[in-house]
């Protein structure tokens, strides 16, 4: 049996003194949702993965060159940059875009980087996943394999260059999460940022200039990486800083020909302005702050008492000032309990909707006290005594 505690903190949040933090949000009858054309989309907020918005996001879709953001991460893992790798006659003939790599052209993995990211060359993408996996469709499986460790569950990748192919596929959530995990490698932030890389092979010079249109057209743009192709139409995963916060936003199929091309600027400014205009971080929870208590038995203690065992902070909208958190602790627990183990949970409720759980832990020991753990304790006692020879042990005069 468990005992559920609840506390809205709707009415703490009301008045505590932190409440000017939604002063520069619209308010709840201002707030209009982002007009978006892409078939499949969401925004994402970096730092705590919550999604703020979303339009089928978890629907499979291709995802076009987008795919080569996967890639990069593979690659700049592998701790293999500056390796020399010699293009195939497959990387030689893959369609455009690409860098035109001549079969036996050697060249420098780092490098290959800059072509596959600044102006999305396809034969550098295959290039590097030959290079790195063995084959093209060795390292395809490990470039899904990876996806699936990052949470991507509905993500499957067929081509290293996001090329239509079979099961090629993702969702806008899968390639927010797998953007919001490679944002955090710093040497993959450099490369997207990069504006523009020269740099030679042993045939040849090359230059390339950065593709991205929202790094010069919005404010506090960090990246990430277009794409397209016939069966994925317009795509572009994007990211924007602002203040302590950053966004991450995917649309997938924003249209095709000259008015999806531009649909995917708009809609993916849409997102991030929406985001930014909206959201606020809110602490909601101190890790060791005081929750509940549990009865415990087999314990002088009696009871012990329970504090939240991590911080949660969220980014939340205006409106979102509907905020519960149950408290779920069992009716008894038997000693020993240890400082730290976790005991129950707190589901975190906003307008109704679960969010996240936190887990609930004990705050001190209570050690176990019954007849069998005395006696224990008795002989521990005597066999130590028992091996003290500098210990006399003085009996009362009856």
């Amino acid at each position: 049996m468990k005992r559920l505690s609840v506390v809205f903190l709707s009415l703490l949040i009301a008045a505590a003194p932190v409440r000017p933090a939604y002063a520069e949000t619209a308010r709840p009858d201002q707030i209009k949702e982002p007009a978006v054309k892409a078939l499949g989309a969401v925004l994402m907020d970096y730092r705590t993965g919550r999604v703020l918005w979303g339009k089928n996001e978890r629907a499979p879709m291709a995802m076009a060159s987008t795919t080569k953001i996967m890639t990069a991460v593979l690659a700049l893992e592998s701790g293999r940059l500056d390796e020399t790798c010699v293009a195939s006659k497959r990387a030689a003939v893959a369609p455009p875009v690409k860098m035109g790599l001549s079969t036996g052209e050697k060249i420098k993995l780092s490098d290959l980087m800059y072509a596959l990211m600044l102006e999305s060359q396809n034969d550098a993408a295959v290039a590097i996943a030959e290079h790195i996996g063995g084959t093209v469709e060795g390292f395809c499986a490990l470039m899904t394999e990876k996806a699936k460790t990052i949470g991507a569950m509905d993500t499957v990748f067929e081509t290293p260059n996001g090329l239509d192919k079979g099961d090629h596929h993702s969702t806008a959530y899968d390639m927010a999460l797998i953007t919001r995990y490679a944002l955090a490698n710093p040497e993959f932030v450099k490369l997207i940022n990069t504006k523009e890389k020269s740099f030679s092979s042993d045939k040849r010079s090359y230059s390339f200039n950065n593709k991205n249109r929202l790094l010069s057209e919005y404010k506090g743009a960090n990246g990430v990486k277009t794409g397209f192709t016939g069966k994925a139409g317009h795509c572009f995963v994007g990211a924007a800083q602002r203040g302590d916060m950053e966004l991450i936003s995917v649309v997938l199929a924003s249209g095709w020909g000259n008015t999806g091309k531009q649909c995917k600027w708009i809609d993916t400014k849409a997102l991030l302005d929406y985001g930014f205009s909206n959201f606020k971080y809110r602490n909601i929870i101190q890790a060791g702050r005081e929750a509940g208590s549990v009865p415990v038995g087999r314990s002088r203690a009696g009871e012990v008492a329970c504090v939240f065992g991590e911080e949660l902070t969220l980014p939340l909208r205006s409106d979102e000032d509907d905020i519960v958190v149950a408290e779920h602790l069992p009716e008894e627990v038997l000693a020993p309990v240890q400082a730290g183990e976790v005991l129950g949970e707190a589901e975190v409720i906003i307008n109704g909707k679960l969010l996240t759980k936190i887990p609930l832990k004990a705050a001190s020991d209570a050690s176990r006290h019954d007849l069998k753990t005395s006696l224990e304790k008795l002989l521990n006692c005597a066999i130590w005594l028992s091996t003290r020879a500098d210990i006399k042990v003085i009996l009362p005069e009856f």
